[in-house]
């Protein structure tokens, strides 16, 4: 059975953010280890969280390593001496070596992408944490999410992601069809050029994860049986 370990988006609790994934993978007898980042605390930023993402993965090998948004910065960060044996991209950021956040925004064109998608769509470019995060998440969900959102700091936003080349292991992108924060042909087409990988669509927006938890637990189950070479 493998382990997967869940890094949050920015602000996300992980706990909250991953529980009902962790419980399908559970449910099929794999180990889930949700990964607490403090992204409201200025004092951290990319180094410390991919510390402790590396110490939650302890002694383990060949993990399965899964980040949402922003986590996707951390990823490339994590690991070393075989620990990270796969890794899944979940409506996240994909940097380039050295690149940070801030960079990221513009050098992708994500915010041309969104303002386009919401022409498209007939919706306001206003940010609104309901219609952009929440929209396709069940309402009894919804309450626990707000309480557990929290303001990230900037810190990391203007730090390099100090990696030299992503880790030689699988590395899959999972996209929500309907995100409205990375749009999905936005995110299909930069998974191609950055990493040369074709995005697999799962339902759901931004947050898919708790949207559509079966179906995402399905697809990273479904991703163990793709060959590592």
């Amino acid at each position: 059975m493998a382990t997967f370990i869940l890094i949050p988006g920015a602000g996300g609790a992980a706990e909250v953010y991953w529980r009902e994934v962790a419980a399908e993978l559970a449910a099929h007898d794999h180990t889930a280890i949700s990964v607490e980042i403090p992204g409201d605390d200025p004092e951290w930023g990319l180094p410390e969280y991919a510390a402790i993402v590396d110490e939650a993965i302890g002694g383990r090998r060949g993990v399965v390593l899964v980040a949402q948004s922003l986590g996707g910065f951390t990823a490339p960060m994590v690991g070393g001496n075989g620990s990270v044996g796969r890794i899944v991209l979940l409506n996240a950021m994909i940097p380039l070596p050295g690149e940070t956040p801030s960079q990221w925004s513009e050098a992708t064109g994500s915010g041309e992408a969104r303002r386009a998608a919401n022409a498209a769509a007939g919706r306001s470019d206003e940010f609104d944490l309901v219609e952009t995060f929440l929209h396709d998440v069940p309402e009894h969900r919804r309450p626990e999410m707000i309480a557990g959102d929290r303001e990230p700091a900037a810190t990391p936003f203007w730090q390099p992601c100090t990696f030299d080349a992503w880790p030689a292991v699988p590395i899959h992108v999972m996209v929500g069809a309907d995100d409205r924060l990375f749009p999905a042909g936005f995110q299909v087409r930069l998974a191609r050029e950055r990493l040369g990988v074709e995005a697999d669509l799962v339902p759901g927006g931004h947050l898919a994860a708790k949207s559509h938890p079966v179906e995402v637990a399905g697809q990273l189950m479904a991703y163990l049986a793709v060959p590592d070479v």
